[in-house]
């Protein structure tokens, strides 16, 4: 038995589902973020793990807490959420970020990027980094959205130390990276930051994919790290959304193949067999 069914084996479970539907509807009615159309497996998960560190046993302890406690609340939805990434912690994504960037940005007068639920700085900074290095961040504008205010902070103070530079160095090359990965930043004693000549291009603000409406149109859309969470229902708003967009011939990256069933698969075209990015061909 793990720690967290330690924690909560005096609860039946329609007890417990019943506990659940009550935080969700907290959470919508008290701070205005919607989880109940998340798939319930990972959402569990992170609630189990967030009461686990916080001692509590039930999650009628945990609704009580973010209804009266607003730090114990933003550390939920923070955790909730899409967790920060490192720059360049997934090489392989970065690759298929530079092959998308080819196909959709080349060309085009002011290339605008959205990332959608951006996983914070470490992402955002990746984008421009791979951009400035193929020439094409001059004239490009990076959206980056986030679902809180706290993840908006977050992201205005990130600072990487000197030994984390150094040690991000062999994934910026696997992620097809030229030259030091150091000269796109600014160092300061005992922190680096991306230059300002690079970090000037992303434009950071707080955005709900489940009650937000499109706000722009985009030649290159990326969401591949919160679409896991989502259930079916708000999977496909939130693809309508993506679609609704995305200009003729711009490029989604998504988090797994798209199913042909899906609203609008038929005029999307994958950039490489067995890749989640797709181009949009009508």
């Amino acid at each position: 038995m793990g720690a967290n069914e330690e924690l909560r084996r005096g609860t039946a479970p329609e007890l417990e589902e019943l506990e659940l539907e009550l935080l969700l509807e907290a959470l919508v009615r008290r701070l205005g973020f919607d989880f109940r159309l998340h798939e319930r497996p990972p959402l569990k998960r992170k609630l189990f793990d967030f009461m686990q560190q916080r001692g509590m046993a039930t999650l009628s302890q945990l609704q009580d807490h973010v209804l009266h406690d607003p730090a114990t609340a933003g550390a939920l939805l923070r955790a909730l959420h899409v967790p920060p990434a490192s720059l360049f912690d997934d090489p392989a994504e970065a690759l298929m970020l530079r092959e998308a960037a080819e196909h959709c940005l080349r060309g085009a007068a002011l290339p605008r990027i959205w990332l959608a639920d951006c996983a914070g700085a470490g992402q955002a900074w990746t984008l421009a980094i791979i951009l400035a290095e193929m020439g094409l961040l001059a004239h490009a504008e990076i959206h980056a959205t986030v679902a809180s205010d706290e993840m908006l902070d977050e992201a205005a103070s990130a600072w990487l130390s000197e030994a984390e530079l150094e040690r991000t160095q062999e994934s910026y090359a696997q992620a097809g990276g030229r030259g030091r990965l150091a000269d796109h930043f600014q160092l300061q004693p005992g922190r680096a930051v991306l230059a300002p000549a690079l970090r000037s291009h992303i434009s950071w603000a707080q955005y709900n994919l489940v009650t937000d409406a499109s706000f722009n149109e985009f030649n290159l859309i990326a969401c591949q790290r919160a679409l896991p969470d989502f259930g079916p229902l708000l999977r496909q708003r939130v693809l309508q959304l993506f679609h609704d967009s995305l200009v003729p011939f711009g490029t989604l990256g998504l988090d797994r193949e798209l199913d042909p069933a899906e609203p609008f698969a038929a005029v999307y075209q994958a950039l490489s067999p067995g890749q989640s990015w797709y181009k949009r061909m009508a």
